[in-house]
């Protein structure tokens, strides 16, 4: 994966594998979302 995405998810929070995270859907939060969704499983709770 490009170096970009992986400072996006870095920047996110997420480090490893099935790790799960959370935080509030923000604009910004949302955005990073949106450019590595391919990698990334979202629910909302």
């Amino acid at each position: 994966m490009p170096e970009r995405q992986k400072k996006t998810l870095a920047a996110l929070g997420l480090k490893k594998m099935h790790q799960s995270i959370e935080h509030e859907a923000t604009p910004q939060v949302l955005g990073m979302v949106t450019a590595v969704k391919h990698l990334v499983r979202v629910e909302e709770i």
